[in-house]
């Protein structure tokens, strides 16, 4: 799925208007009966609304709402945050709509001294300013949203939480709606992505409004919002065998840390490796052996620490990072496979650490290897961010600076390519931010880019299968009691669904 911009949002509702053709009321009436049929699946129960509206467009959103609900014999009031006597068009019209329905109590709020009394078994939905806002509130809107924040009242915000922009927010102190959930047109915006407007957004709801297929094919955009459509896993043909599905190289683990290695190699078996050799330190390998059976160990005389490798050249791809740790020896080690392996690596967790500590060494990552990086790991290779907006503009120079992907980790992890475009995933929950989770995924990656999916891919389908794996677990276990190992078991499932 496509994400665009506010600019070429507006840019999308004038093309459906011109080329469904459609008027801009029909397309408004249109959008609000498919939010009221959202927000009444979301508050079945409920039978007391107020809705707070702003002049324009998103206002006329709102109004329209209020109607719909009005005619299903719901109580609404409406609130019409008055900071300006201009209108837009829609509004108008839909405001004389709404009038028209004598049972719809309608107050103008001018003057923030005039802000209601809301019950508390009252949903509040908010429709003041939409996606197209470019500047902090003041004013009486400020004044409103301060109020709104301040009550115990579930708030449902349509199309975007009022105050907050569609791509970004300055870094200083802003008034925002704080939204319990956020109704969403034909695509999320990308603000609802980054991890510090959580607060605000709650959880958000893409509703398909009809937007013009044409122009949504043919409008490029940097930002994309990963789905199962996207991820396309190859059938496996009847006369193939473990040598078409790679040979990974797992270099992974230290004395203290083989459940890092664990993980990663059964998740790397679980998505459907061929053959898999894992490099491990003397006292490890009797606990890999026995956890994981279906792989082959390279044994380090080191007992603590990976120092040594085997030959490379027989790898089809390689993962480092998990659980390695810092020592001398271990470090040389990393150098030396950036020295003599020219494919795609995927480093994770210390390997990244590792280099963040030797920049110079960046030089050397092979083209188009891939970065699994949580935030921390993230800031030490790039430095701090102001906010998230400028985290996602730093991972974009590093793709691009050093030819590699960068995998963001995270709720809705941010892949950034070579070529700059960015994919938020959908899949994961919070359940799965737990010790191991990371090496799950790297096993997963690495048996894709085995398999010869291409290191985009690899990362992408990875990404989205690890979550959704995780979302199985979920709903099995609980998203308290998941652990790593939940993951790597209800992967076969993550994958079957794919089919």
């Amino acid at each position: 799925m496509k994400i665009f911009t506010s600019d070429i949002t507006r840019q999308a509702d004038n093309y459906t208007i011109e080329n469904e053709p459609i008027s801009s009321l029909s397309l408004m009436e249109r959008a609000a009966s498919r939010a009221t049929d959202k927000i009444l699946k979301l508050y079945f129960d409920k039978i007391n609304f107020a809705v707070f509206a702003g002049p324009g467009n998103n206002g006329g959103d709102g109004l329209v709402i209020a109607r719909l609900l009005a005619e299903k014999s719901l109580n609404v009031s409406v609130y019409f945050v008055k900071f300006t006597d201009k209108v837009s068009g829609d509004f108008k019209v839909n405001l004389e709509r709404l009038k028209s329905l004598k049972e719809v109590p309608f107050f103008v709020l001018d003057d923030i001294e005039k802000f209601p009394c809301i019950k508390k078994n009252t949903l509040i939905i908010d429709a003041v300013f939409g996606s197209g806002l470019s500047r902090l509130l003041s004013g009486l809107p400020e004044e409103t949203v301060k109020k709104i924040n301040e009550l115990p009242n579930e708030v449902v915000s349509v199309d975007i939480p009022s105050g907050l922009f569609g791509e970004n927010n300055p870094n200083e102190k802003r008034t925002i709606i704080r939204a319990n959930h956020t109704i969403t047109f034909q695509y999320p915006s990308l603000s609802f992505l980054f991890p510090e407007n959580e607060q605000y957004v709650g959880d958000f709801h893409t509703i398909d409004i009809g937007i013009h297929e044409d122009f949504i094919k043919k409008t490029n955009t940097p930002f994309y919002y990963v789905h199962k459509e996207d991820v396309k896993i190859k059938k496996r043909k009847k006369f193939s065998h473990k040598g078409n599905y790679g040979h990974a190289l797992l270099i992974a683990g230290s004395y203290g840390k083989a459940g890092a290695q664990i993980f990663s190699a059964k998740a790397a078996h679980r998505t459907g490796v061929g053959l898999l050799t894992a490099v491990v330190p003397s006292l490890n390998y009797l606990i890999l052996q026995i956890s994981s059976p279906e792989t082959m160990l390279y044994i380090n005389e080191n007992k603590k620490n990976i120092s040594d490798l085997p030959s490379l050249e027989k790898f089809n791809a390689i993962a480092t990072g998990p659980g390695i740790g810092f020592a001398g020896e271990t470090k040389k080690m990393l150098k030396i496979l950036l020295e003599t392996y020219d494919k795609p690596v995927v480093f994770d967790a210390d390997a990244i650490t590792i280099l963040s500590e030797n920049k110079n060494w960046l030089k050397s990552v092979p083209a188009e290897s891939i970065f699994t990086p949580h935030p921390k790991e993230f800031e030490r290779l790039v430095g701090k961010s102001k906010n998230n907006f400028d985290e996602m503009q730093k991972q974009i120079e590093f793709s691009e600076r050093y030819n590699v992907f960068v995998v963001l980790k995270g709720a809705h992890t941010a892949i950034t390519t070579p070529e700059g475009k960015v994919y938020f995933n959908s899949t994961g929950n919070p359940g799965m931010a737990t010790g191991g989770s990371g090496d799950v995924l790297t096993g997963i990656i690495l048996s894709f880019l085995s398999q010869k999916y291409t290191p985009f891919e690899a990362a992408l389908y990875g990404v989205y299968i690890h979550g959704l794996a995780g979302d199985f677990a979920a709903e099995q276990k609980g998203q308290y009691p998941l652990i790593a190992s939940d993951i790597v078991n209800f992967l076969p499932d993550a994958l079957k669904s794919t089919e």
